[in-house]
């Protein structure tokens, strides 16, 4: 029999939030394989380390993070080095930042594997829920719309996709974050706007959104705003 590929959410940065049954997956398996940059550490693996087992075999993918290029070689590599571990009947767990199918990491890696193997995803918090958490911004209410907005659409795409939702999130800022502002201001929606860097990781910070135009935002940044200014309004 062959092993298990797990698709497993850690959550956006803090290791509390992993679920009991990450922490407990991620305790038994044999092999974990994340992704990680050029150079330095993991994210993944750093919120999942309190719970890796000693001894537990590592698969690093180095990548470009880099929105111009694809890592499509990382990925095939990964892939077949997980392969090789799943066909000799050992279970391999893939830590995700957030969720595995919420902008996960891990959907590259199910896209190759997933048709040659068994396998099981386990869901974890999404950077979404926990910056509405940690900011205090209830996302929706009664029959509010939600709309999930990657910073890196085109400005007409975000303010034609603000215009069918009362809430909306706003995620992976970045450079976009100009972009972003010029879009919200034009919908008067700037005052109803917070910004959370960094969600549950070192450097965590909120802030009204004219606040955070005063410098550039980091990726892990995400805009939050309810045009009713609160949910329960």
């Amino acid at each position: 029999m062959s092993g298990i590929l797990y698709g497993v959410g850690v959550g956006p940065g803090d290791p509390e939030l992993l679920t009991v049954k990450a922490a407990r997956l991620l305790a038994r398996v044999p092999v974990v394989a994340y992704p990680a940059p050029l150079e330095g550490d993991s994210l993944a693996r750093s919120i999942a380390a309190p719970f890796l087992a000693p001894g537990t075999d590592e698969i690093v993918l180095r990548m470009a993070f880099n929105p111009v290029r694809r890592a499509d070689e990382a990925y095939d590599a990964g892939a077949e080095a997980i392969a090789g571990h799943l066909q000799a009947g050992r279970d391999v767990a893939v830590l995700c930042e957030g969720d595995p199918f919420f902008f996960g990491s891990f959907v590259y890696l199910f896209a190759r594997l997933s048709g040659r193997f068994p396998v099981e995803v386990v869901p974890g918090i999404s950077s979404v829920m926990a910056c509405a958490a940690l900011a205090g911004h209830p996302l929706t209410a009664r029959d509010d719309a939600l709309v999930v907005i990657p910073a890196p659409r085109p400005e007409e795409d975000i303010e034609r996709l603000l215009a069918g939702a009362e809430s909306a999130a706003i995620m992976k800022l970045g450079r976009h974050l100009p972009k972003v502002a010029r879009v919200l201001d034009r919908l008067g929606l700037t005052g109803q706007a917070v910004c959370v860097e960094r969600a549950g990781q070192p450097g965590q910070r909120i802030r009204p959104l004219g606040e955070a135009l005063d410098g550039p935002a980091p990726y892990f940044a995400m805009i939050l705003i309810h045009k009713r200014g609160q949910a329960w309004k």
